[in-house]
């Protein structure tokens, strides 16, 4: 009240207002068509632009991020369930364990890409779906890491923690190092491409697998395989094959005591095969151009169709078929437990 009673009483407050009625007043009777400005006046009175400045420095957003993908870089977790159920991700530079020794990292989850990492925890990745491992290191502590996950591709990384890749659907390895026992069991559709393998009971009861220029080592791999494309691949083993089922072999060198028993529907193809009593106890067994070195009582009793470039040190009792070869060093038939009546044919007499 003060402040008003202020302007109201002022003499010079009164004299403001009449001033500004006035102008006011005049404003109104000069017509609008004739308010001119120069130039120089109209650059008087705008507002002056302000002066640019620099945009501050933003990091550039990898590319993955820019489609949406949630970036985690740069962290190492050792806590249980550390990305539990994490979607659209890349996960780069991270490491995985420590003294919380948690587990578990990135169960149940989705859409996600590991780079440039490494895990030194159990049960990592665990019912995960459609993701990529690229440039990652799975050291002796990560137990049991990848189960029960379908749609992977893991790429040009090393693995080394026992019973790695099971009851898995559609996973893809390209250009690994992978040192595990009991790998790759009970899988559908497991591709292996340019790796180096050493494994116990390797790819045990798995289902349509591909393996494309594969060096394995260890024993008993590929039992009760199903549905198999085997290319360009080195098998030093024992006990290979056996009770393998719609294999097919080709260009490969196969080195294993006990070749395949109990095979039903193997096709080895331009194979080198290193063995003792291979073959034995085979169905539907077919053989292509191939050679058999340090091979004794091979075939027996196996339904047979075979093309052996060279020499066969020795044939026991097969059941059924043919067997041609360059030269065989010892045939021996008698005492036999079933009817054999195989043909064994030298081929200079075809």
């Amino acid at each position: 009240m003060s402040d008003t009673r202020e302007n109201v009483c002022n003499p010079a407050s009164r004299s403001d207002v009449d001033a500004s009625t006035a102008v006011a007043a005049q404003e109104r009777e000069t017509p609008s068509a004739v308010v001119t400005s120069t130039p120089e006046a109209a650059a008087a009175t705008a507002p002056q632009a302000a002066e640019p400045q620099a945009a501050p420095e933003v990091p550039e957003a990898p590319e993955d991020v820019l489609k949406g993908r949630q970036l985690i870089e740069n962290q190492s977790m050792d806590q249980e369930r550390a990305l539990y159920n994490t979607n659209h991700a890349l996960i780069r530079n991270c490491h995985f364990g420590g003294p919380a020794d948690g587990e578990s990292a990135l169960k149940e989850s989705s859409d996600f890409e590991v780079v440039d990492s490494v895990f030194d925890m159990r049960y990592v990745l665990w019912h995960d779906r459609n993701f990529v491992l690229r440039n990652v290191t799975l050291n002796e502590p990560t137990r049991a890491p990848l189960w029960y996950d379908s749609h992977g591709l893991i790429e040009n990384s090393t693995l080394h923690s026992i019973k790695n890749i099971r009851e898995c659907l559609n996973m893809t390895l390209r250009n690994c190092d992978i040192d595990s026992d009991e790998f790759g069991w009970k899988c559908s559709a497991l591709t292996l491409e340019d790796c180096k393998l050493n494994s116990v009971y390797g790819f045990l009861d798995s289902k349509n697998l591909v393996l494309r220029r594969v060096n394995s080592t260890g024993k008993y791999v590929l039992q009760y395989v199903e549905n198999a494309e085997i290319e360009d691949c080195t098998f030093d083993t024992k006990d290979c094959l056996w009770h393998a089922r719609n294999v097919t072999v080709k260009n490969s060198t196969i080195s294993s005591e006990y070749l395949a028993w109990y095979s039903d529907g193997l096709t080895l193809i331009n194979c080198k095969i290193i063995s003792t009593q291979p073959l034995c106890y085979c169905r539907n067994l077919k053989l292509i151009n191939c050679t058999m070195e340090t091979c004794d009582r091979a075939f027996e009793y196996s339904d047979v169709d075979a093309t052996i470039k060279g020499h066969i040190k020795s044939i026991t009792n097969p059941r059924s078929g043919i067997i041609r070869a360059d030269s065989i060093g010892e045939i021996i038939k008698g005492n036999e437990v079933m009817e054999c009546h195989a043909d064994i044919v030298l081929n200079t007499t075809l």
